[in-house]
Order: structure tokens, then C-alpha cells, then sequence
């Protein structure tokens, strides 16, 4: 089986494909300062009745990448591994100025998008930050945005203003707060709602002025079950589309 590794800021997302179906997948807390053996526990027990085959991953934590690349040295010897990094081939074009600057994750993500819908798209990446990445209708990545997340946001308002605190990110009764847990949830969800609406409308416009409308909007990432049921803009929602997008990767080099 192929495992995928997802090593996000906040999350580490890693499923096991069988053939091209996710057969289960796990998602645990990102902690830079974990050494490879400390990782190897993780996966051992959590992985222990499934045989790996395959390794693929990327990261946009250096220090996790690192000890990632150490543990799958010591732990599984022999199996072919894939780690998204310059020199691997993906068949993404990176249109954009520093092409070095832009996150494996956001590579992997514009694989997947194209892959799904086979044109021009927009991924809307709800994680640690938000980001917004547009995919050309013929598979290239062609840059985006990328705003600060929801969680981060909310752990600003807490930590600056004395009389806030956090709050569970449900959706309100109504957008009218009626106490201020009511008014900090419709302020964050509809708030983000509002912006990735807005965000969207001027990227897909930017992308396809003559018809926006046939521009994918894909939603994925730790808190878009959350935001497809507010956001009027997203079309589908992929959960598991940077796995999609490793398993993609690992079929182009392996």
C-alpha cells in the first residue's frame, strides 16, 4: 500500500491508498520539534497491521521535512519514497516569479484540481492560513492569494482585546449575535465567508473575464467542512486532495 504524508503547520494528514483508493487515512498535530524516532512510534502504531509498499510525501515545515526524511530512512528501508521537493517531477508549470517561493503543498494541490476537473480551477486551501491558488485550464499553477487563517484570526481577536475570548467555530443561530460567543462566530464565519466569496469572484474574473462562471472552485483543507456550508462560491469540496495529488506525484516517479 501507499502511504501519503501531508505535513502541514498545524496538521500531519497521512493516509494509505490502495491502488488509487484511499482506503483510511489519520490526521494528528504537526510538532516541528519531534525527532525521527519519536515520529517512527507514531507511525508504527498507527500503521502496524498495514503493510507500506510506497512512501510520498511533502511538508511546509523544513525542521519536519527533515526528520521525516530520517525516520522513513531508518524505518523503511528498501521502499521507494517520493518527497516533494525541487528535481521531483510533478508536470506542474509554476508561473510565477520565484517558482522556488511557492509550497509543495500548493503544487501538489494544483496536480490534484487539474487532475479532478481537467481545466482552469481554484483551490481554496483552508488551513493554518487560507490560500487561494489558481490553476490555469492547462494545468500550470498560476500564483493566487493567500490570507491569514480562521484560527489564527481568532486567536489574534482573543489574545488583543481583553473582553474576547476563543470561541468553538460553529455557526450561529443567526448572523445577528445575540451574545458576544454569538457575535465572535458570525463575525469569523460569515466574515470568512465574505472574503473567500469575494476573493474568488475577483480570481475566477482575473482567470476567465469572458466566463468566470466555468471556473472549479475546490475546497479543501482542516476547516472547509466547516465553510462549504456558508460560502457560496465554493462548487465542491475535496478532502482529501492533497493526497489525491501525492499519490499523483508518486505515479509520475516511481
Amino acid at each position: 500500500m501507499l502511504l501519503a504524508i501531508d505535513i502541514g503547520n498545524t496538521n500531519t494528514v497521512f493516509g494509505l491508498f490502495d491502488g488509487e483508493r484511499l482506503d483510511r487515512f489519520w490526521r494528528i498535530k504537526t510538532d516541528a520539534r519531534n525527532t525521527a524516532d519519536e515520529l517512527a512510534l507514531t507511525f508504527r502504531g498507527l500503521l502496524a497491521d498495514h503493510p507500506v509498499t510506497g512512501v510520498v510525501g511533502c511538508s511546509t515545515v523544513p525542521a519536519a521535512l527533515r526528520e521525516l526524511r530520517v525516520m522513513l530512512a531508518s524505518s523503511y528501508p528498501g521502499v521507494p519514497t517520493v518527497l516533494v521537493e525541487p528535481g521531483i517531477r510533478t508536470g506542474v508549470g509554476l508561473r510565477y516569479d520565484n517558482p522556488k517561493e511557492v509550497g509543495a503543498d500548493r503544487i501538489v494541490n494544483t496536480l490534484a484540481a487539474f487532475h479532478l476537473v481537467g481545466g482552469a480551477a481554484v483551490v481554496v486551501d483552508f488551513g493554518t492560513t487560507t490560500n487561494f491558488d489558481v490553476v490555469g485550464d492547462n494545468g500550470d499553477f498560476l500564483g493566487g492569494a493567500i490570507a491569514p487563517g480562521i484560527e489564527i484570526s481568532l486567536d489574534a481577536l482573543a489574545a488583543r482585546a481583553a473582553q474576547l475570548r476563543k470561541v468553538e467555530l460553529i455557526e450561529p443561530r443567526s448572523p445577528i449575535g445575540k451574545s458576544t460567543v454569538e457575535a465572535l462566530q458570525s463575525g469569523i464565519l460569515y466574515g470568512f465567508a465574505g472574503q473567500v466569496d469575494g476573493m474568488v469572484a475577483r480570481l475566477r474574473g482575473a482567470l476567465a473575464p469572458a466566463d468566470p462562471g466555468s471556473v472549479q472552485v475546490i475546497a479543501t483543507g482542516g476547516l472547509a467542512p466547516l465553510m462549504v456550508e456558508i460560502c457560496e462560491s465554493l462548487t465542491r469540496h475535496e478532502p482529501d486532495l492533497t493526497l489525491l495529488g501525492l499519490r499523483l506525484i508518486y505515479d509520475r516517479n516511481s
